[in-house]
């Protein structure tokens, strides 16, 4: 299993944890509140937490060759989700 964290400055995060965690809920299994998601898609496991001012993003992906896609297919859906701002995703 491979990891890689972004902390994303925003103060919309529990929105965003939240609206991404209703688009998929249909597809792939989901836990959600408002400050923290859990979400197992096929390439790995993201997990969410949403506090005033951050989205943290934590990713595990099932072998390394997948990270890179796991982490595009996350932030391609937030940054959709936060069309009016400008988010910026630095992964360790």
């Amino acid at each position: 299993m491979t990891e890689s964290r972004a902390v994303v400055g925003t103060p919309h995060a529990s929105r965003y944890l939240q609206q991404l965690c209703k688009h998929w809920a249909h597809r792939f299994e989901t836990e959600s509140n408002a400050a923290q998601a859990r979400i197992a898609l096929p390439l790995g496991e993201t997990r969410l937490t949403a506090d005033a001012e951050t989205l943290t993003i934590d990713l595990t992906a099932h072998d390394p060759a997948s990270l890179p896609d796991l982490r595009d297919v996350v932030v391609r859906h937030i940054e959709r989700f936060a069309f009016r701002e400008t988010l910026r995703f630095e992964w360790t």
